[in-house]
């Protein structure tokens, strides 16, 4: 039987159905807003995994293009790979609903969203948080849910609740949030150098609307939710949890204090390795409770260390950041290169500078698009010190370079400014810590390197928090110690002068204002300290280009003439470019851009279109080719697809009985411009021309 929900956002009715599709799965709900439909599913094993020791829950969001009404481009006509908005919107659902899930529930789950139809109210990815969200909620699988999630832009100064794609271009910020009715989960998004008190203002009233969308789950429960399945979590040994903390606790306590990250962790594995040969028997291994137990010391320690030191693992206080140190310039043939290094995590960032044939083509369910600035993050296995086979880009390397890309975007001049498209790739060689957010400061100084003349500098910051009960810190720069073990990660990028890009994820189901409050104005004070580190090796963009990046010079002409410069065909731009070797790139607007590394050839290209789009001029004399003879007179090509009328008068200050008595077809004359009437149409004259010939040269 089927069961709905209805919610009214923005005048439009919000609609959550369940009972009519995907009935087998263990939750199944499918939600519609205008035109935008989603299927969200959701299925989980009856039976835990063995061998692990985290929550296996995996979530996929899915853009079918029949739901734009559109059949996949290319020789494959299907869909294929997930694009990279699947990959992060499948993230963006994963992060606010995993914390919510029961500690030790070692089941697959699987979630699924299927984008149906595809309106333009620009909600596909909310519909998917919250679907997902009351399929979990409706279903009989564990999960402390509901969660709500909105988008919020600003127009003039305006917060605006789910803007649309019209209304998005106008937005000087864009991010969603999500949580559930007590507090905030998950921020994601960007901003045109916001200030910390506007983003709390714009997550506030995210919240106010997210209660209403977890009060509509909460409804829908109760007319439609099954009985939760029981759950126990495992339960611990205590005699062999005794006998653990016995022969290592004091061992711990030592070890974590250890600042090197490589040789911290080679103690605690050679503690965790005697003692399993110490307890282990061959008539009973243990070792997996003796790896949980473990860890749950080293847990423990670590946080009270902070809670009741305030000393963190490598001896720093709270609001401490690790040395810094850059270098810009470092590789010869690049266009713009850095390395960034912060404690024990390294970052080499490298510009390259391309032109309109570089740009990125993109066909999503919105239609074909084009980028002209990326940012590539990639996190090979020896920058942790392991082993590990090389694949295409995972979900989290999509992730932390679509963050980085964000924060830079903000700052990247217009394309009529610099008509270059830029690429930056970040190879992470060492990490112990937020390389997302090293890979913001070393793009910035490659960028600055690179001669891109950015708005300002961009830093970024990652921020941590430990909580238990009501003792709090806040952490500025975590370490991956701190990021596995803690229970936040706020990612906090800007300038000077505000924020460009934010993400934060909780692991315990939400932060209150408070610690947001601290946490952003923490952020605040070690960004404007990164930044002064990146002021004093590069003060800002250099004056000159690599002399290995092309050189790209523009020109405008009038719309009118841009099919001369094309020609037939594109016959005559071909021309130019075999004679110079120049790459050109032509607008609806009339806007040229010339590239080439030869400034030479850029020129002798220039001169080129010049002399195509060049108009008579009145009282001119032009050296011109007879194109065609007729009774009258004779055409003559004075410019590029110019013509003009020398009247069979002009030909010459004697009278002319026959016009091929003075000219002939390709002959090569001089002709006077002495009149362009209303209609564009040129007169010339030969005779005056000569007589000014003479003139001159008596």
């Amino acid at each position: 039987m089927t069961k709905t929900v209805v919610l009214e956002l923005r005048g439009k009715e919000l609609i959550l159905e369940t009972g009519k599709m995907a009935r087998q799965a263990d939750g199944s709900v499918v939600a519609r807003y205008g035109d935008t439909v989603v299927l969200a599913t959701v299925v989980s094993s009856k039976t835990a995994r063995e061998g692990i020791d985290f929550f296996p829950l995996t979530i996929d969001y899915l853009e079918k293009t029949y739901s734009a009404g559109k059949i996949p481009g290319g020789f494959f006509k299907r869909e294929g790979r997930p694009t990279e908005k699947e990959v992060l919107t499948s993230r963006l659902i994963d992060r606010p609903m995993r914390p919510l899930f029961p500690k030790g529930f070692h089941n697959e789950t699987q979630g699924i969203a299927n984008v149906l139809s595809y309106g333009d109210e620009n909600i596909a990815d909310l519909l998917g948080i919250i679907a997902v969200s009351a399929a979990l909620h409706i279903s009989d699988i564990p999960f402390d849910g509901p969660v709500g999630a909105v988008r919020i832009g600003r127009v003039s100064g305006t917060f605006v609740v789910n803007p649309d794609f019209r209304e998005l271009e106008e937005c000087d910020c864009n991010l969603v949030v999500a949580g559930t009715e007590d507090a905030v989960a998950m921020v994601e998004g960007g901003a045109q150098e916001m200030s910390e008190a506007d983003l709390l203002e714009a997550i506030d009233l995210a919240h106010s609307e997210i209660r209403k969308l977890c009060m509509m789950q909460n409804d829908f429960r109760a007319e439609a939710g099954r009985t939760k399945r029981a759950f126990t979590p495992p339960a611990v040994d205590e005699a062999l949890k005794k006998k653990v903390s016995e022969l290592a606790l004091i061992r711990i306590k030592e070890a974590i204090v250890i600042p090197d990250k490589i040789q911290r962790q080679n103690v605690l594995d050679q503690i965790v390795k005697e003692i399993i040969e110490k307890v282990n028997t061959p008539e009973n291994d243990q070792t997996d409770g003796i790896v949980t137990v473990f860890n749950s010391i080293e847990k423990n320690l670590v946080r009270n260390m902070i809670l009741d030191t305030n000393i963190r693992a490598d001896g720093r206080g709270p609001a401490q950041i690790r040395q810094i140190t850059c270098e810009t310039g470092i590789l010869p043939r690049t266009h713009g290169s850095s390395l960034f290094v912060r404690g024990e995590t390294q970052c080499l960032a490298v510009v390259t500078l391309g032109t309109a044939d570089d740009e990125q083509r993109i066909d999503s369910l919105d239609g074909e698009s084009s980028k002209t600035f990326m940012l590539h993050y990639n996190f090979p296995p020896f920058s942790v010190g392991e082993v590990r086979p090389l694949r295409s880009p995972g979900r989290r390397e999509i992730g932390h370079g679509n963050l980085a890309e964000r924060a830079l975007k903000a700052v990247m001049p217009a394309k009529a400014e610099f008509p270059y498209t830029v690429r930056i790739v970040s190879d992470v060689l060492e990490s112990n810590g937020s390389s997302s957010m090293a890979s913001v400061c070393g793009g910035t100084l490659a960028l600055m390197d690179a001669g891109v003349p950015i708005k300002a500098p961009v830093a970024g910051i990652a921020m941590g928090l430990i909580k238990e009960g009501d003792r709090v810190v806040v952490l500025t720069d975590i370490l991956g110690l701190e990021d596995h073990l803690g229970d936040m990660d706020f990612k906090v990028t800007g300038t000077e002068n505000g924020i460009t890009a934010f993400q934060m994820d909780t692991k315990i189901g939400g932060i209150s204002r408070e610690v947001m409050v601290n946490a952003l104005e923490q952020a605040r004070q070690g960004r404007i300290f990164i930044l002064g580190k990146i002021s004093e090796t590069l003060a800002g963009p250099r004056e000159n280009l690599s002399t290995h990046a092309p050189r790209i010079y523009t020109m405008k002409i009038r719309q009118d003439k841009i099919r001369d410069v094309i020609g037939s065909g594109g016959k005559v731009i071909r021309g130019i470019i075999e004679q110079t070797g120049v790459k050109i790139d032509i607008d609806d607007s009339g806007l040229i851009n010339i590239a080439s590394s030869d400034g030479t050839s850029a020129q002798k290209a220039i001169d080129i279109i010049n002399g195509i789009i060049a108009e008579a001029e009145l009282g001119k004399i032009y050296l011109g080719k007879v194109r065609r003879i007729t009774d009258f007179g004779a055409f003559v090509e004075i410019l590029p697809g110019t013509d003009g009328l020398l009247h069979i008068s002009q030909l010459s200050e004697k009278r002319v009985a026959k016009v091929t008595d003075e000219v002939n077809e390709g002959d090569e004359v001089l002709v006077k411009v002495i009149e362009i009437d209303r209609a564009g149409k040129i007169r010339l004259s030969r005779k005056e021309a000569m007589r000014e010939q003479d003139s001159k040269q008596s």
